[in-house]
């Protein structure tokens, strides 16, 4: 197996989850949708993108291989995933508190109510 793709295997393999977990961040919550917001979601994807690119590549190198062949992949992999959640998550925490409350404090209590009819408060 060629070098470069067996150092970056896990990223690759997880890639499609990766892109399914940045869509749904992308898309969710719907409102605001400003330029701040925009620019916020592409940094952190971009930050998580890369670091998870560069703890793969990191945990694959240090990696003890006398365990067995697979573990660093193995190792690679749950690292990666770890980090690319953990940057995710903190991503979700900060987008709400800088740009999602204060928007949802500016409509104040003239805005539509989103709950369903019947609901109780």
């Amino acid at each position: 197996m060629n070098e470069t793709v067996q150092l970056n295997l896990a990223f690759i393999l997880f890639l499609p989850w990766y892109l399914i977990l940045a869509a749904l961040y992308w898309a969710f919550p719907r409102q605001p949708r400003t330029l701040v917001r925009w620019a916020f979601d592409v940094a952190s994807l971009a930050l998580a993108s890369l670091a998870t690119l560069a703890s793969t590549q990191w945990s694959y190198r240090h990696a003890d291989a006398s365990v067995d062949a697979i573990w660093p992949q193995v190792l690679a992999t749950a690292v990666s995933y770890g980090v690319f959640l953990g940057v995710m998550t903190a991503a979700c925490f900060l987008r709400n508190r800088l740009i999602v409350a204060p928007h949802a404090a500016r409509l104040g209590k003239g805005a539509p109510n989103n709950r369903l009819s019947g609901a109780s408060p």
